[in-house]
C-alpha cells in the first residue's frame, strides 16, 4: 500500500491507498494504524466546505440519547479537520463503519446478504426493529433542528443487532448562530417531488424518504414507485414515477409491476395507511405527509406483543398478525424465490431398494407417519446391502468361451503342422 502524509486534527497521519470508496464529491481513505478512523477528502475542497465542517465540530447532535453498551454511534459525525502538510483544508476524519459487523441498508434487501451477514433471528421482525430505529433517529434529529437531506438506503449502515448509523453527515442541514447550512444533496430514488424540482432538504422531504425506506425494508426491497407506466416506450426512472405520482401502492393501475411484488397489505394496517398517505396526497401537499413521529408510533404498535406471528411452515417467516396466510410462503410458491430461506435442494437422491427384511422383523406400518409441517431435507440414501462372500471361484461365461476357441485353434495348428 502507498500512503499520503496529512494532518488529522493537527497530528500527522498517513492515509493509505487504495481508497475505501469514491463518490461525486469526495474519496474515503483508511488511516494507517487506526482501523476505527477514515478520512474523507473532497475532490474540490473550498472555504465553504471548511466552514461547514468546522461548525459541525462545534455541534454534538443526539448526545443526550441513552444507548446500549457497545452500540455504534448513530451519526458518522466529523471528528477532526484533515489538512495537507502545508495546512490547506482537504476534508475531515470520521469513524469507520465497515467490515463484517456493518452492512449497507440496501444490502438487507438481498436474501444472500442477510443470510451471510446476519444471525438466524434476522427475520421480518428484525427488519421491523430496524425501521423503528430509523424512525426514532429521524424524529430525534428533527427535534434538534437537523435535516438529513441525502436520506437513502445507501447512506445508512446497520450492525448485526439492528442498530443504524447515518453516513455522509456533511450533507446534513442545520442552522448555527442564525446562519443556515442547507441540505443540498439528494438521491433521486428517495427524493420528494419538491427536491426533484430543486428545493433544499427539509424535515418533510426526510419524512418522504423515511416512508420509502420503511416500505422497502418491510417488502423485501420493493420500491413503492417501481414499475413501468402502461403504454410507455421511454426509459422510465423511479424519480420519473415520483414526479408523476405513479405509485402502485396507491394507483396499482398506473404501472406494470415487476414479477413477485408483494401486495401492499403485507404492511400492518396502521403502516399501510401512512404509506398510502405519503405516496398519495402527501406527495404534493407536504402538510398531509406523515411525519417521522407518526411512523414511529405506527412502528411501535406493529412491534407490540401479539402484533406479529411466526409461520409454522418455514423457518424465518414472520409477518403481521393481521394476515390470515403467510405472504412469504405465498410469494415463494408463486415465484420460486423465498425471501428469507435458502433454496431447497432441487435434485433429490434416487430411491434405493430396501434391505431385505430380517427374519422376525416387524412389518412396516400400514399407514405412513404424517409428513412434517415443513419439508425436511432429504436423508442420505441407505447403503446397499453388502453382498455375501462367494463360496468358490467361477470363470465368467465370456472367458470360458474364449478359452474353448483358443483350444480349437491350437488343435488345428498341430494337425496341419503349422505349430
Amino acid at each position: 500500500m502507498t500512503g499520503r502524509n496529512v494532518l488529522l486534527d493537527g497530528r500527522p497521519v498517513v492515509l493509505l491507498d487504495p481508497p475505501l470508496g469514491s463518490g461525486l464529491e469526495a474519496v474515503v481513505h483508511p488511516v494507517q494504524g487506526d482501523g476505527d478512523l477514515v478520512a474523507k477528502l473532497y475532490h474540490q475542497p473550498d472555504i465553504a466546505r471548511e466552514h461547514r465542517v468546522r461548525r459541525m465540530l462545534a455541534l454534538n447532535p443526539l448526545a443526550g440519547r441513552p444507548v446500549d453498551g457497545g452500540q455504534p454511534p448513530e451519526l458518522a459525525w466529523p471528528v477532526g479537520i484533515v489538512q495537507g502538510t502545508d495546512g490547506t483544508f482537504l476534508g475531515y476524519g470520521m469513524g469507520r463503519f465497515a467490515g463484517p459487523e456493518h452492512i449497507q441498508l440496501i444490502a438487507l434487501f438481498s436474501r444472500e446478504q442477510r443470510l451471510r451477514r446476519f444471525p438466524a433471528e434476522a427475520d421480518w421482525r428484525f427488519l421491523l426493529g430496524i425501521c423503528w430505529n430509523l424512525a426514532f433517529m429521524t424524529a430525534r434529529l428533527h427535534h434538534e433542528g437537523l435535516v438529513i437531506g441525502d436520506f437513502s438506503a445507501k447512506n445508512i449502515v446497520v450492525d448485526q443487532r439492528g442498530f443504524a448509523t447515518f453516513l455522509d453527515c456533511d450533507s446534513i442541514g442545520f442552522t448555527d448562530g442564525g446562519k443556515p447550512f442547507p441540505a443540498t444533496l439528494h438521491t433521486p430514488d428517495y427524493a420528494a417531488p419538491e427536491r426533484l424540482l430543486g428545493a433544499p432538504g427539509s424535515t418533510s422531504s426526510d419524512d418522504f424518504a423515511l416512508a420509502v425506506i420503511v416500505y422497502q425494508v418491510l417488502t423485501a426491497g420493493y420500491h413503492p414507485f417501481g414499475g413501468v407506466p402502461r403504454d410507455s416506450e421511454d426509459d422510465i426512472q423511479i424519480s420519473d414515477n415520483i414526479k408523476a405520482s405513479r405509485s402502485f401502492v396507491v394507483r396499482p393501475e398506473s404501472v406494470i409491476k415487476p414479477r413477485g411484488v408483494l401486495d401492499p397489505t403485507v404492511l400492518p394496517p396502521a403502516l399501510l395507511t401512512l404509506a398510502r398517505q405519503a405516496f398519495g396526497p402527501g406527495l404534493e401537499d407536504t402538510a398531509r405527509r406523515p411525519t417521522s413521529r407518526q411512523w414511529l408510533t405506527a412502528l411501535e404498535e406493529a412491534r407490540e406483543e401479539g402484533a406479529t406471528t411466526v409461520c409454522p411452515r418455514r423457518p424465518r417467516h414472520a409477518h403481521g398478525a393481521h394476515l390470515t396466510s403467510c405472504p412469504w410462503c405465498d410469494r415463494a410458491e408463486a415465484t420460486g424465490h423465498d425471501a428469507f430461506n435458502r433454496p431447497e435442494p432441487t435434485h433429490r437422491p434416487a430411491p434405493q431398494p430396501p434391505r431385505p427384511e430380517a427374519a422376525g422383523a416387524h412389518a412396516p406400518p400400514s399407514v405412513p407417519p404424517p409428513a412434517p409441517a415443513y419439508p425436511a431435507p432429504p436423508h442420505s440414501p441407505p447403503h446397499p446391502p453388502t453382498p455375501a462372500e462367494p463360496t468358490g471361484f467361477t470363470l465368467p461365461d465370456w472367458l470360458q468361451t474364449c478359452l474353448v476357441w483358443a483350444a480349437i485353434a491350437v488343435v488345428y495348428l498341430i494337425v496341419h503342422d503349422l505349430f
